[in-house]
């Protein structure tokens, strides 16, 4: 959009989170030392909530007035890449088809080749990257050292035998369930990556889209069954309800309150809590410990999946509006630029540069912690399981996996059962939302549900 003829707006539309304090503050700083290295351009921030950003987007899409810049949740990845402009035509333009080999763009070094190989991978596919992520997290695991040392357990684990041991050992001491986190998609996600399983076809949706998902894949139902036992052993608490819809936030919370009122000695949880709840230890007198997911130690470990959110590009037809886009991009990318929003969020610094210049000041030798998670995710092998799959309706299809999982733990449902009718019921989802997108149905081709979660 021209304001006027001395001056271009790039109108870039952001979620806001309500759990993570002042989250587009540094955007908005960031916005206007871009206007100040090029006072042609004017970068406008809109705040939505970020379940409902797509919709609104699609909205405006239609209209004629879609954003230069958006940013979407990591499960909405196949639907940025379904939206459709008011002609039809896809919204979204693959970043790096939009960059071309450029090194510069208004003079702003070109620095989304640098961002880390697993954020790379994740908002990839046909070897192409297609969003730029500003920053992005993972699950760790947190441990109450004071009650894990009281129970006799000198080492974190490191594989789910380990964590059901160590389990076992604080059982036995506190008489209470060791561990617990979420029924939440994320947590899925983690454990199939982990252990090199698909949930889709064609790699995993990144060379071509997906049209079949398995939600009874052997790595999915390995874990319901350990998971399940973990409760029968009275290991697991289960906070109860599905980490689903408008119970996300509250299962996350009570998942953290979990924890910090000693009620568990483990919690798997996003890396961006690092902070908050080694805080929370100090506030109430207990060490705390940070460590990788546990994995199948049954298995070759393949990699960890990133959370978080990427910036779209959409296909603008005023080259000014496009090269101060991918400028704007590339300037909120740069090395202090991400480092300083790390410091200012506790999510994973994208790029290699940003964690050189962090490494160089030391940050990491003050906080430790912060390095457990770039390390696991820099362990993934690339393949596309360790990637993520990008599936159409994903946040629905993660309710389906939520319900079969309370299926297992509060009304006995085998796994293998419970989670082969989940898939019929994603497959269903999955193949309505691909007729939608692909106009075999009645109405214009493109998306018509924008379920974030």
């Amino acid at each position: 959009m021209r304001l006027d003829h001395a001056r271009t707006v790039i109108d870039v539309w952001l979620p806001s989170y309500p759990a993570v304090p002042d989250y587009l503050g540094g955007i908005r700083a960031l916005a206007a030392s871009f206007h100040e290295a090029h006072p042609d351009y004017e970068v406008r921030v809109r705040e939505s909530s970020y379940k409902t950003l797509p919709a609104d987007v699609d909205a405006a899409a239609r209209r004629g007035e879609a954003p230069a810049l958006v940013q979407y949740f990591h499960t909405s990845t196949q639907l940025a890449r379904d939206m459709r402009g008011p002609g039809g035509a896809p919204l979204i333009r693959p970043l790096e088809t939009a960059l071309d080999g450029r090194t510069r763009v208004l003079g702003e070094p070109v620095v989304t080749g640098d961002v880390i190989a697993p954020a790379r991978g994740y908002y990839s596919a046909g070897g192409t990257l297609l969003a730029a992520p500003p920053l992005v997290s993972t699950t760790l695991l947190y441990a109450n050292t004071d009650l894990l040392a009281a129970a006799g357990v000198t080492e974190l684990p490191t594989t789910w035998a380990e964590l059901t041991a160590a389990g076992k050992a604080v059982l036995a001491h506190t008489g209470r369930a060791a561990i617990t986190w979420p029924n939440h998609g994320w947590i899925f996600q983690q454990a199939v990556a982990q252990q090199g399983g698909l949930l889709a076809d064609h790699a995993n949706g990144r060379e071509g889209r997906a049209e079949r998902v398995d939600l009874a894949a052997p790595e999915l139902v390995a874990f319901a069954e350990w998971w399940r036992g973990l409760h029968q052993d009275g290991i697991y608490h289960y906070i109860g309800g599905q980490a689903y819809g408008d119970n996300t936030g509250r299962a996350w919370e009570e998942n953290f309150v979990a924890f910090a009122e000693q009620r568990v000695a483990f919690v798997l949880s996003s890396s961006v809590e690092a902070e908050w709840l080694i805080q929370a230890g100090r506030d109430r007198g207990f060490g705390v410990a940070v460590g990788r997911m546990p994995h199948n130690g049954e298995v070759r470990y393949a990699g960890n999946i990133v959370g978080g959110d990427a910036i779209w590009l959409t296909d603008s037809p005023d080259p000014a509006v496009q090269d101060g886009a991918l400028a704007f991009l590339q300037h909120l990318l740069a090395p202090h630029a991400a480092a300083e929003r790390h410091k200012a969020t506790w999510f994973i610094p994208v790029t290699t540069t940003a964690i050189d210049l962090l490494h160089g000041e030391g940050w990491f030798d003050e906080r430790p912690h912060q390095r457990v998670a770039i390390d696991q995710l820099l362990a993934t092998d690339g393949s596309p399981a360790a990637r993520g799959a990008l599936l159409g309706e994903f946040p629905r299809i993660q309710g389906v996996m939520t319900q079969a999982m309370e299926d297992v733990l509060v009304r006995g449902v085998e796994p293998l059962r419970s989670f082969t009718n989940a898939s019929a019921d994603a497959q269903r989802l999955l193949d309505e939302y691909n007729a939608d997108c692909l106009g075999e149905r009645p109405g214009p081709p493109g998306p018509r549900r924008f379920v974030v979660d």
